[in-house]
């Protein structure tokens, strides 16, 4: 409390950081953020921060924070890692809190992470953590299946990337007919197809094609997935249709956000599934070779 009992808030604008405001109310509603502008950093701004940073992980430090009898701090994750030497001084570590320093964090509100990509939120310190887990704003990850990719960003970024590092199909239309062949439709086991992206009502959606053991039995499952938030994604729905030899199988669904991995979606069965016997009977022929033609249709739901 200041002279005559008024609350003493100060505000410390970080650049190429966060934007940490000290305040008595943690409890405060949460407010917006300024967008990051350019300046210089001053002492104390860098001193927050080296507080707050844990100096192996270099993440933010959360309750438990522990220090080592000279106060250098670390998080509790580190701390079972470093075999009881503080990594700063190399003194033994003990099981000492920093209380204090919890207490700090408590009065502080601090931005969303991705204040980059749009989120400009403030929220209690402790309250960061949980929102950025579910932020609308996090970065997607790449949602091409025929490997393990890292790379994370916004939309634009990741068709780009799609386009230009693993040369999926690119298509214009919200209608669409696929032809997919394999020579040795015996082997079964985690069979991918080339991902193939379309372009409609302004927005991208991945389709999925792929083999894999439903149980023992081999299956073959096509699906779509939306490329931007599942809100966004409840707007649109779509159709899947198989068949042959007078016989058809027709899936209706709506598209599952990339925000869930291609995995997820095969593993719930959100998709059309075609057991191998009738994916080879739609072949027709000799049922040697898998010939099966997927069409489909993207709309908007009203």
């Amino acid at each position: 409390m200041a002279p005559g009992g008024t609350t003493c808030k100060e505000e410390i604008t970080f650049t190429d950081c966060d934007t940490m405001t000290f305040s008595a109310d943690s409890s405060a509603p949460f407010r917006k953020a300024a967008p990051l502008s350019g300046g210089s950093l001053g002492t104390s701004t860098c001193n927050v921060q080296d507080l707050l940073e844990c100096p192996v992980c270099m993440n933010l430090i959360y309750p438990p924070i522990y220090q080592c009898p000279n106060g250098h701090t670390l998080c509790e994750k580190c701390k079972a890692r470093v075999r009881n030497s503080c990594p700063t001084c190399r003194g033994e570590l003990g099981n000492i809190r920093c209380l204090a320093l919890e207490r700090v964090a408590e009065s502080l509100e601090v931005p969303c992470k991705y204040q980059h990509f749009g989120c400009y939120e403030i929220f209690p310190y402790y309250s960061k953590q949980s929102h950025e887990k579910s932020c609308k704003y996090r970065p997607y990850g790449c949602p091409y299946a025929g490997a393990e990719c890292s790379v994370t960003g916004d939309i634009p970024q990741l068709v780009m990337h799609l386009k230009n590092d693993h040369k999926v199909d690119m298509h214009d239309g919200c209608t669409f007919n696929h032809r997919y062949v394999k020579s040795n439709p015996q082997e079964i086991d985690n069979a991918t197809w080339m991902l193939t992206v379309f372009n409609c009502f302004g927005r991208q959606f991945c389709l999925h094609f792929e083999a894999f053991r439903l149980g023992m039995a081999p299956v073959y499952m096509a699906f779509l997935r939306f490329m931007g938030t599942e809100d966004e994604a409840r707007q649109f729905s779509y159709t899947l249709e198989v068949g042959g030899n007078g016989r058809k199988l027709i899936w209706q669904g709506i598209p599952r956000s990339i925000r869930d991995s291609h995995k997820k979606v095969r593993d719930s069965q959100d998709g059309l599934i075609i057991q191998r016997n009738l994916a080879l009977f739609f072949s027709g022929g000799d049922r040697q070779e898998l010939k099966l033609k997927v069409s489909g249709r993207i709309w908007k739901e009203q």
